[in-house]
């Protein structure tokens, strides 16, 4: 069978330029801020120079990083933008919604490019993803459509699941009403009754555990947030013990021994983001550039875990996986 090779990692990175869309001079090493809710993640440094350089960018040479990450503590977001801002960055690139929100609020001239945006018109950052005016612009990470698709690709994968749990926090940007009504219109068409599994902290997943194990799913779908990352050893200890087949929104989740992901392509994603910034850096304005959204995705499935749980992936998908791991 034919695998493409799958390049991934997930999350952070952001950068700076000015509005004005006169040139630069020649020589000017920009600063490029990068604004994370989270820690700092070797994905930005593995995945964003390459793009970058691409596009004839060399870090220390043409530009540098000006880095604020918030360890997992929120609350310093707005402290963190702020003293960002006054190190003056030609440009901010913002991992998420979150962090989008506090670099809006600390400047409104600086450019702003959203890496990972989560229903951007819905949330208020932009009022439209054609025009989104301003000085935000960027990349949605997720969409209605692809809730829907992943509740496909796990029905496939587990043909005769009748009981989907959905792990995932309900005050996440991403899971919007919207996204939750087109789960809901793809269960009803999948025949699977979905059942949601809450956590707002890191303290409720082992109410959440006690919660599917009681419920006894066909299987989890886990909404692979900043938040599940802090517990992912956990979480796939707990599929394991308890034999849950489950697919995750990130690629990391499957590297450790999920069973599978359907994501947004990660290379894609972040070529699409160097590509902002480097039409922001060389003149362009932030609010006359359309906000795009994902248009590859990317299937992973773990043959090794489908086998530890006892379970026959049908050939039809793993056909069309972007990579089996063996």
């Amino acid at each position: 069978m034919n695998r493409r090779t799958f390049l991934c990692g997930l999350t952070l990175g952001m950068l700076s330029a000015p509005l004005a869309a006169e040139a630069q001079p020649t020589g000017k090493v920009y600063r490029v801020g990068v604004l994370s809710e989270g820690p700092r993640s070797s994905v930005i440094d593995l995945m964003l120079p390459p793009a970058l350089h691409t596009l004839g960018w060399v870090e220390s040479e043409n530009f540098v990083f000006e880095r604020r990450h918030a360890e997992g503590k929120p609350d310093q977001l707005p402290k963190l933008a702020e003293d960002l801002v006054r190190a003056k960055p030609d440009l901010i690139l913002a991992v998420g919604n979150p962090e989008t929100a506090a670099a809006k609020r600390a400047t409104s001239s600086i450019p702003i490019v959203m890496m990972f945006g989560l229903q951007p018109i819905e949330t208020g950052l932009v009022p439209s993803l054609a025009r989104p005016g301003g000085n935000v612009t960027g990349m949605v990470w997720v969409t209605p459509v692809y809730a829907g698709k992943i509740l496909e690709v796990f029905k496939e994968a587990i043909p005769k699941a009748t009981t989907i749990a959905l792990l995932w926090d309900p005050t996440n940007p991403g899971h919007s009403p919207a996204i939750r009504a087109e789960l809901e219109r793809a269960a009803r068409i999948l025949d699977v009754a979905l059942r949601y599994v809450e956590v707002r902290s890191v303290q409720d997943f082992d109410g959440a555990f006690k919660t599917l194990v009681a419920m006894r799913p066909s299987g989890v779908v886990v909404a692979t947030t900043l938040l599940v990352h802090q517990r992912r050893d956990d979480v796939l200890g707990f599929m394991v013990k308890h034999r849950l087949p489950a697919f995750y929104t990130g690629r990391p989740f499957v590297d450790a021994g999920g069973l599978g992901s359907y994501a947004p392509q990660v290379a894609d994603h972040y070529r699409r983001v160097a590509a902002f910034v480097d039409r922001i850096l060389k003149g362009a304005r932030p609010g006359d550039l359309p906000i795009e959204q994902p248009t590859k995705y990317e299937l992973v499935i773990n043959m090794k875990t489908a086998k530890a749980l006892g379970l026959t992936i049908p050939q039809t998908l793993l056909l069309r996986a972007d990579q089996v791991i063996e």
